[in-house]
């Protein structure tokens, strides 16, 4: 994985919400738990693993919703964020937060209804082994994002402290048949890229996500989507 030096680091675990999450990065948190949620529901029961679950924003949001969920991440700095968060919050279902690799998952084959992976699979080196991982645990479904290839990302990304693979969607495809993945729906989104709006106030992020999401109905604009969400079903 790549960076994982600098992930791991107790002052990136404190500052991570607040860097990214705050000011317009608000949107962004905001239409990525959406998309989870609209991939997961109903959730109330399921057994979800969430694999490298930072600070914990889809953990507790699914314990929230009465999941029984596992949130699995190399960085014990950032599993004690996520621990904080669910001491702080009453919750509907139970939460567990795990150090452990991603490419070695300490459970058995078929141990979770739904296997999700948020902000992971641009910084994996084998995404294929990766995803067979997350495939082998799952019973029923695997739920994850990508960066893509043809979009803004594209621009910035030698500027990301940690770099980011980007995926074409034949590429994404790919890796789905190889690992006895049935693809049950995709959803392109922002075709600003994130940093833009995580530098930016609210009162300015909210007509530039306005703006980016009317001309993101248009079926061209897929292709240059900056990130994807992959919703898949166990064959």
């Amino acid at each position: 994985m790549k960076g994982q030096e600098w992930y791991q680091a107790d002052d990136i675990a404190e500052e991570y919400d607040d860097k990214r999450f705050s000011r317009g990065g608000q949107l962004i948190d905001r239409r990525e738990k959406e998309a989870v949620l609209e991939a997961i529901m109903p959730v109330e029961d399921r057994k979800v693993l969430e694999i490298a679950c930072g600070t914990g924003r889809f953990t507790v949001m699914l314990a929230h919703q009465g999941a029984d969920v596992v949130g699995l991440d190399i960085s014990a700095a950032m599993l004690q964020q996520g621990r904080r968060k669910a001491k702080q919050d009453e919750l509907s279902g139970t939460l567990e937060f795990l150090r452990g690799d991603a490419g070695r998952l300490p459970f058995p084959d078929d141990h979770f209804d739904t296997v999700i992976a948020m902000r992971f699979f641009h910084l994996a080196d084998d995404p294929e082994a990766f995803l067979e991982e997350m495939r082998r645990v799952a019973r029923d479904q695997i739920v994850f994002d990508t960066f893509n290839r043809f979009s803004s990302r594209s621009v910035y990304n030698w500027a990301l402290p940690m770099g980011s693979r980007l995926y074409s969607k034949s590429e994404v495809a790919v890796l789905l048949a190889k690992t006895d993945l049935t693809l049950v729906d995709v959803e392109d989104d922002f075709l600003l890229p994130y940093g833009l709006y995580r530098s930016i106030p609210n009162a300015l992020a909210s007509p530039l996500r306005a703006i980016d999401e009317a001309v993101g109905q248009l079926p061209v604009t897929d292709h240059f989507a900056s990130v994807s969400y992959w919703n898949a079903r166990v064959r």
